[in-house]
């Protein structure tokens, strides 16, 4: 008996000692997940702050222009127009870098994507992989 309950002794410490080193090993992974997550988060809000200021921008460059045709002036002319014209193109510029960060990001939005064919060349494509695949577009049907 004493074998018998040596060998189950020793069994149930290496369980022990193997779901240990499991544990430990997957609390690792789920901190590293954790700090992917959380700084995907943050670029996120990054993007979303950016695209707010563009959107503040944009109104107040509006409302200059206006004024500006109001009051029978050249908005092209007129200092301030610019002055926000150059601070959007500058937003979008960092807008464009922060979402070219994510390499596994599938499209890049269309003002940041440089074009890598004509259109008529990607439509063509198009039509010849929905001719491949049976794939017919809606306007077809």
């Amino acid at each position: 008996m004493a074998g018998l309950f040596d060998k189950i002794s020793k069994d149930v410490k290496m369980g022990i000692k193997e779901g240990i080193a499991v544990v430990k090993e997957g609390a690792s992974v789920v901190s590293g997940k954790m700090s992917e997550l959380t700084a995907e988060g943050k670029r996120q809000y990054k993007i979303f702050d950016l695209k707010a200021k563009i959107q503040n921008q944009m109104t107040e460059l509006g409302g200059r222009a206006y004024d500006a045709l109001n009051s029978k002036k050249s908005p092209a002319a007129d200092a301030r127009v610019k002055a926000i014209f150059e601070k959007i193109k500058k937003l979008e510029g960092q807008l464009c870098k922060l979402e070219g960060d994510k390499k596994a990001k599938a499209s890049l939005s269309k003002k940041c994507a440089k074009k890598a064919a004509p259109k008529s060349s990607v439509r063509n494509g198009l039509k010849k992989a929905a001719a491949k695949t049976g794939f017919q577009s809606a306007a077809k049907k």
